[in-house]
């Protein structure tokens, strides 16, 4: 309780009849004024549930080297992500997916990309992973967006103009050189299967990518009319069948990327374009150009892509025919801001069960407050810068 003491004799009658006057006013305004102790992790923490303990079956491989460094081990499924504050929501709920149909969850190991100068900051955002998923096995490492930014031009839409989407162009760099190969996955899908299917695929004839391929697309909107006009470019993809695949959803050798010095590869058609303008779609077609006509290809069941309309309409979109694996909300539509927003598309209803997002949630007042892991032999967490 709040006491106020003063010495009558030496305050003049009117200041005494003011601060009368005043208390009851000045009292509400202090037990009024807001608690600034809270940090901003803990207000973001708040607003996501802690998700479900998912533990391997008995027919799951038993490590018995409790010393392994997890991020190195061969026998994990590896799966690399951007983590951001703008789709953190999304990146959440796609490993919440990830973990729920794998057939063996605790033999996951996630490698999240975070930008340097992400507003919630990388240590931010990899506290707020530990607690929402607290026996995740996972590493962060840090991703200075000046690596790539002199490299990006103008898009369609000013969202794919974000230095983390080119982020994978990086991994063999970012990643540990003792990772050999990854899953990469966008933050904007949602696995329906055991993810371990699509880890297990061969890449055949030295190819270092797999992915869903689409051969029936008009490959001429990937590209300007500077791109087609042009002898020597156009003849990088030729005049032969075309097929397209998206970078949201592969699978990389790590070991071929590198030997064959793929990101410089990347690169130079990132430097052509800041000169001649040769794509408006962000960090897509410089892969196309890379990699045409040596893709693995992967049953389309594990992209099921386009859920988020085009890149200018935000639209509702169905699934293409067949089975389905992987849903990816690529497009300018997200289901979180649909479902926010009420205005729904049927299929963002599949993604809704995996949202972890609860703006209203509370925590028991008995849980123990989160403490960042630091310690230098931890398995399951760990900083690395890239370009440091």
């Amino acid at each position: 309780m709040l006491q106020f003491r003063c010495r009558l004799r030496s305050i003049p009658a009117v200041v005494l009849l003011t601060l009368l006057v005043l208390w009851p006013l000045m009292c509400l305004a202090i037990r009024s004024f807001p608690n600034s102790g809270e940090s901003e992790f803990e207000k973001l923490m708040f607003q996501f549930s802690e998700a479900p303990e998912y533990r391997n079956n008995g027919e799951c491989p038993i490590y018995s080297n409790r010393e392994l460094v997890y991020s190195c081990d061969q026998s994990l499924v590896h799966i690399a992500m951007t983590l951001d504050s703008e789709y953190l929501r999304g990146s959440i709920a796609a490993v919440h997916s990830v973990l729920r149909h794998a057939s063996c969850p605790e033999n996951n190991f996630f490698h999240f990309i975070a930008a340097e100068f992400d507003p919630w900051s990388p240590r931010v955002l990899t506290q707020l992973v530990r607690s929402i998923f607290p026996s995740l096995k996972f590493k962060v490492y840090i991703f200075r967006e000046d690596a790539v930014i002199n490299l990006i031009s103008s898009s369609i839409r000013q969202a794919l103009e974000n230095p983390l989407n080119y982020a994978r162009n990086y991994l063999g760099d970012i990643l540990d050189p003792c990772v050999n190969r990854v899953i990469y996955l966008d933050s904007d899908v949602i696995l329906v299967d055991d993810i371990h299917k699509l880890w297990k695929i061969t890449l055949t004839r030295n190819r270092v990518i797999g992915a869903p391929e689409y051969c029936h697309t008009d490959f001429t909107k990937y590209f300007t009319d500077n791109f087609w006009s042009d002898p020597v470019l156009s003849r990088k993809i030729g005049l032969g069948k075309h097929c397209y695949f998206n970078t949201g959803v592969m699978v990389m050798d790590l070991v071929k990327w590198r030997d064959g010095n793929y990101q410089r590869k990347i690169e130079n058609w990132m430097e052509l374009q800041r000169k001649m303008r040769i794509y408006e779609l962000g960090s897509l077609p410089p892969f196309l150009l890379v990699f045409s006509g040596e893709v693995e290809a992967v049953d389309h069941r594990w992209n099921q892509h386009g859920l988020g309309g085009d890149n200018r309409r935000d639209s509702c979109r169905k699934l293409h025919p067949g089975p389905v694996s992987l849903l990816h909300w690529s497009g300018k539509g997200k289901p979180w801001v649909r479902l926010d927003n009420k205005k729904p598309c049927s299929l963002d209803y599949i993604w809704k069960p995996y949202d972890l997002y609860k703006p209203n949630h509370k925590r028991s007042s008995n849980q123990q407050p989160l403490v960042l892991a630091t310690s230098s032999n931890s398995n399951l967490i760990g900083y690395s810068n890239y370009f440091t």
